[in-house]
């Protein structure tokens, strides 16, 4: 293995990525990203102990697709790998289920993808997703309102999907496999701006220019910020059957708490619930409820579909009442 190679390994046992003595299914469409993850992982194939198999789709939307699949053919002929094909009509997808292309494409995709995994008893399905592609996703998301929870990075393990190069920049993959004389092909369509992902990634062209280290610094915040997003929900399930509880009558409540305090119990316990959780309902029903979770109940109090009531303690259920006095539903 090369330094680079020997890099990418690090990062890969660093973050526990868990993949290991197994057959790893190798998503690979000859382009750029997904050549360079192959390269990497047969060098390292032997310190992990993995057997791959690559898995090539043809979406059926660019005729360059078929140039592709011969290269991804002649790689896998050259080093003896096993390959799976497929052909998928995308389009015929995308109008049965109403969707737009790209989702159509993706969930098409991954269908087979799993489906190939699960035949030929793969532990994982390795994709290129690279730093570069962490960095769109996450201003796509910023920019449709996803909130803290778009500060988080991405995992390079999730379900059967695991990305071991999510840690590495486009560019250096590039410059990895000239330097290992593996030609790939560009999809054109990655810099058509018909997706959101597409106009990001030409506007953040500028930005690295004037900060070279933008995604990997934006990656180190992303880390932070998972820590305390760990800490902030240890918290949260710690005060859980002292502070609050959520059962079918809706969330019980003590009286003292502290604006971030409220807030995060209740996104907790309105996952738990299945009530609406958006940032700002939740920032202005923790606002409302605050003044009247310092007093001792009184009548029931309404905020729009929102009921905060006493607990209406029995003799049977006085301790509930004396440790959760308020109770908030949604009506």
């Amino acid at each position: 293995m090369n330094r680079q190679e020997t890099k990418w390994l690090g990062e890969v046992l660093a973050r526990g990525d868990g993949v290991r003595d197994g057959r790893v299914l190798v998503a690979c469409s000859g382009g750029g990203d997904s050549l360079a993850l192959l390269a990497f992982l047969w060098a390292a194939r032997k310190s992990l102990g993995l057997e791959l198999v690559v898995a090539n789709a043809d979406h059926g939307l660019r005729p360059e697709a078929r140039e592709e699949a011969d290269l991804v053919r002649g790689l896998c002929r050259s080093a003896d790998l096993d390959l799976v094909e497929a052909s998928l009509d995308v389009r015929a997808h995308a109008k049965a289920s109403g969707q737009g292309l790209e989702t159509a494409a993706r969930e098409l995709r991954w269908s087979w993808l799993r489906a190939q995994a699960a035949s030929c008893s793969a532990i994982a399905v390795a994709t290129g997703h690279t730093l570069d592609d962490h960095t769109e996703t996450v201003l796509v998301r910023l920019a449709r309102g996803g909130g803290a929870g778009c500060l988080t990075p991405l995992p390079a393990r999730q379900g059967a999907r695991w990305s071991p190069l999510v840690q590495a920049r486009r560019s250096d993959l590039r410059a990895y496999l000239k330097a290992k004389g593996v030609t790939w092909k560009e999809d054109a369509s990655n810099a058509d701006p018909f997706t959101p992902r597409n106009r990001w990634r030409a506007l953040l062209g500028p930005m690295r220019q004037e900060a070279p280290s933008l995604d990997a610094h934006l990656w180190e915040t992303h880390l932070q910020v998972e820590e305390l997003a760990a800490f902030k929900d240890a918290q949260v399930a710690g005060w859980r059957g002292a502070r609050w509880d959520a059962g079918p009558g809706g969330l019980l409540l003590a009286r003292a708490w502290g604006g971030p305090e409220l807030r995060w119990v209740l996104d907790a316990a309105f996952l738990e619930l299945g009530w609406p959780r958006e940032a700002a309902l939740l920032r202005d029903l923790a606002a409302w409820m605050l003044p009247h979770l310092a007093r001792r109940p009184g009548a029931a109090k309404t905020w729009g579909g929102w009921r905060l009531s006493g607990t209406g303690a029995s003799p049977a259920n006085t301790a509930q009442e004396s440790l959760f006095p308020w109770t908030l539903e949604h009506c």
